[in-house]
């Protein structure tokens, strides 16, 4: 027992000490000489140490209570694919009167050269800030003379008003960490909700009380003093179909549950759904706005006039709002100023669009809620508990007979009750004017669908030519409009489509539906290509899979810990027919295939075959699910591989005489 007491309290020391000893400048031997195959041989750079901490003070220049959280990061550097890591960017986040200060930045660069460590320190003028919004700036700056090999070291001390998250510390980022260590001093008058976040454990954990660390009105306040230590960190891969990497990353974080006053009253900011529920209802920019149906009297009649049922009503007031007030680019879930301003103005941030739409409908009686929510890269929301700022995004709820529509009017090319693919993400907050809110899923509407039709000949001169005819629907029709729209006309975006299609020449197009979103996007087009003949001039040969063909694998990881999200389940057919000038048998084609995820999860069927004079092949591809857990993630791999190694066949004809 003696033993174990003494190796837990050499433990705590020699955390207590690697932050101590944590000098600027300080590049050791062992520093140059680290063997990246310690963590992950295919690094680009590494986290040699890194060390935070963040405290609670009053400012003296808002004399007010902010956080003051200092960071200081020492990296290596091992090839030219790890040199953006010395360019840093860090966010600065404000609101109307509170803003966060960053101040005192020193970085320098290290290289070993003729057996001693020659430093180049970082000009002040590389740093430079860029305005990303009106709630954001980034900092950056770009660190001198990095090389192969070299060492990078930076610090920065950050003043931030807004203690309700105090400051989350991340210790999985885009490359792996030999040591991470985070240090809070949290005065007792504050109580947090402390998460670890992510898939990766602690290393080891301390804590310890901090005598008057804090004086507020006189008034001396201790501190809870808590070290966070994790210790070989794999770098957290990015893959295609996920939802915030913040959702997965390793991350301890902080939110505010309540604070005790100088005075000894308890202030508590965990509130329950009912407290936030009459707070919404109630607030100017949100619940106020939800009932202005006063400013849509007198525009509605002329708008509902052709319309003979609810469905088409609820369909016409949605087109008039996505028509009348375009979106600034700015998410929300509170209006800027008003909505009546935003109709004048015709322009707003996504709650102004959509408290239009939400007010819009209510004047024309229909029974509408709003729906708070997070968007896919803002992460999910926290369900235990109300915390509004986790929320960043609004869209309306139309409930007409038994069925319930979600609507977003900031995206014009968006069918009725679908929802933009950002909106996606786990569950949002119902918030109703007269009953208790509610969780509802948020789910897409309709699949995404495409089907490819080609009807050609063979020419005697061995080229193909014929007409392709696409539909498509959902996402899939959506992302295409974008496109369509993005182009300078329909014109330049066929010749751009031509150019991206090597094997493919475009001759006509022609495009339908393309303003109306209720319908099926339509694409027709007449092509020619050419086959290849081989030696025989009795054979020749083509790629089938020349449209819409599966060219890379999304799932490469070895292992995947977090969901494939793709948003909406999908279903993409492709049928060829292909008439023959004569008698040709088939001699070669790619292998038929019938293959199934597991649990229904989706299939792949290919069929290939020739008769009559005319050779023929059937695709189709189905994913049934929009999220697959990390257990299926193999099984998806495996699926994707399959298909692309079978579409690698050509088919080969050989003439019959």
């Amino acid at each position: 027992m003696r033993k174990l007491l003494l190796l837990f309290c050499f433990s705590l020391f020699t955390i207590y000490c690697s932050a101590q000893n944590f000098d600027f400048g300080r590049i050791t031997h062992d520093d140059n000489d680290f063997d990246r195959n310690k963590l992950d041989s295919n690094a680009n750079a590494v986290v040699l140490r890194e060390f935070g901490t963040s405290s609670m003070q009053v400012s003296d220049r808002t004399n007010s209570i902010n956080i003051y959280f200092e960071y200081h990061v020492k990296i290596k550097i091992y090839n030219k694919e790890g040199y953006d890591q010395a360019n840093v960017i860090i966010p600065i986040y404000k609101d109307d009167s509170r803003e966060e200060i960053i101040t005192d930045i020193k970085a320098s660069t290290f290289n070993y050269e003729n057996g001693r460590f020659v430093e180049t320190i970082m000009d002040k003028k590389a740093i430079f800030n860029e305005v990303r919004s009106k709630y954001a700036t980034l900092t950056k700056f770009t660190l001198p003379n990095i090389k192969d090999g070299s060492i990078i070291e930076y610090s920065y001390r950050l003043e931030s008003p807004n203690i309700f998250n105090f400051k989350t510390w991340n210790f999985q980022t885009d490359i792996p960490k030999v040591y991470s260590e985070y240090l809070v001093n949290i005065p007792a008058i504050y109580n947090y909700n402390v998460s670890l976040r992510g898939f990766q454990k602690l290393s080891s954990t301390k804590s310890e009380v901090a005598r008057e660390c804090l004086r507020l009105n006189g008034t001396p306040i201790d501190c809870s003093k808590i070290w966070y230590v994790m210790k070989d960190i794999p770098a957290f891969v990015e893959e295609d179909y996920m939802t915030a990497a913040s959702n997965f990353k390793s991350a301890i974080n902080f939110e505010l549950s309540d604070q005790v006053t100088t005075t000894g009253s308890r202030i508590s900011y965990t509130k329950t759904w009912k407290d936030v529920d009459y707070e919404l209802v109630n607030e100017r920019n949100f619940g106020s706005q939800m009932k202005r149906k006063d400013i849509y009297k007198d525009l509605l009649p002329s708008t509902l006039k052709n319309a003979s049922d609810d469905l088409s009503k609820a369909k016409a007031i949605y087109n008039f709002v996505k028509n009348q007030i375009k979106w600034n680019n700015y998410y929300g879930k509170y209006s800027e100023d008003n909505i009546k301003k935003a109709l004048d103005m015709r322009s707003g941030n996504v709650a102004d669009v959509n408290l239009n739409l939400i007010a819009a409908l209510s004047a024309a009686n229909f029974d509408t809620e709003a729906v708070m929510l997070s968007t896919r890269d803002n992460g999910t929301v926290n369900k235990l508990f109300p915390i509004i700022s986790d929320f960043n995004y609004l869209v309306a709820k139309v409930n007409i007979g038994d069925k319930s529509y979600m609507l977003d009017a900031t995206e014009p090319l968006l069918p009725f009750g679908l929802l933009p693919l950002r909106c996606i993400n786990d569950q949002g907050r119902v918030i109703n004017l007269k009953k208790p809110s509610y969780w509802i899923d948020l789910v897409a509407a309709q699949k995404s669908s495409t089907s490819y039709v080609l009807q050609g000949k063979l020419n005697i001169d061995g080229t193909i030519s014929g007409t392709i005819i696409t539909h498509s629907t959902g996402y899939e029709a959506f992302n295409k409009r974008k496109a369509i729209k993005k182009s300078n006309s329909i014109d330049d975006y066929v010749e751009k489509l031509d150019e991206s299609m090597a094997k493919i020449k475009i001759l006509k197009h022609e495009i339908r539906n393309l303003d109306s979103v209720e319908n099926t996007l339509t694409e027709i087009y007449e092509v020619e290509f050419a086959s290849q003949s081989s030696a025989d001039k009795d054979e020749l040969y083509f790629n089938p899979f020349m449209i819409s063909p599966v060219a890379k694998n999304p799932f490469n990881l070895a292992s995947r810990t977090y969901p494939v999200d793709l948003g909406s389940s999908s279903d993409t057919r492709t049928l060829i027919n292909i008439e023959l000038p004569g008698k040709y048998e088939l001699k070669e084609k790619p292998k038929d295939l019938a293959i199934a995820l597991p649990n229904a999860g989706g299939k792949y069927l290919l069929k290939t075959g020739i008769e009559d004079n005319l050779i023929s092949l059937s695709q189709i591809m189905q994913l049934n699910k929009a999220t697959y857990m990390p257990e299926e993630y193999l099984y998806l791999k495996e699926f994707y591989s399959k298909i692309i190694q079978n579409q690698k066949a050509e088919l080969l004809l050989k003439k019959v005489k």
